[in-house]
């Protein structure tokens, strides 16, 4: 691998690890845009833009590692890597599902051919944390 090459993959996996989603937080683009994405942070926007946490999962967080293809879609399934779930299973289980199907709704991404192209089989690892309410 070129040096360059491995520079802009390793600048990839830590803008979208350290980039996480609160959810609540104000959303640069809507769900289901169909504007070209351009930048990690476009695309990371795209997905979050689809998920709405369930009622009573603040403070949850789920970190999914995933690979996706220069058109925009998956390239295998989803897999967790990070979890801080609470006790109760069924809220659980609903946190993740809010996960998973915020991920179907946004894909395909819309990936600009450049982007497209330097995203394509890379490994994503985003983590989607639920806001603690009441908190500013």
């Amino acid at each position: 691998m070129r040096p360059w090459l491995a520079i802009l993959a390793a600048a990839l996996a830590i803008a979208v690890v350290a980039a996480p989603c609160e959810a609540g937080a104000q959303q640069r683009r809507p769900c289901h845009s169909s504007d070209p994405i351009d930048t990690l942070v476009e695309m990371s926007d795209a997905i979050y833009a689809c998920w709405k946490p369930p009622a009573g999962t603040a403070g949850m967080s789920l970190t999914l590692r995933f690979s996706l293809r220069r058109n925009g879609t998956l390239i295998g399934k989803p897999r967790a890597t990070y979890s801080d779930l609470g006790t109760d299973q069924a809220l659980n289980r609903a946190f993740v599902t809010s996960i998973l199907k915020a991920l179907d709704e946004a894909l395909p991404l819309p990936f600009s051919d450049s982007m497209g192209g330097a995203i394509a089989g890379r490994m994503l690892a985003p983590r989607f944390t639920a806001t603690v309410e009441g908190a500013s």
